[in-house]
């Protein structure tokens, strides 16, 4: 699940840097960055429901 989720915040990074989403916050290319903090935490919370029973 974790190898999914990381390759589809993937390529929204790739396309926030080719052509901004125009979602709320991601108005300029150079906003990619905050999908790469989302996709931390989204994946350590994925990690951390899996293993962490």
């Amino acid at each position: 699940m974790s190898k999914v989720l990381a390759l589809v915040i993937v390529a929204m990074m790739v396309i926030q840097i080719i052509k901004p989403l125009g979602l709320p916050g991601l108005r300029q290319r150079r906003d990619s960055w905050k999908l790469a903090v989302a996709a931390l935490a989204a994946i350590s919370l994925t990690v951390l429901l899996s293993h962490g029973r």
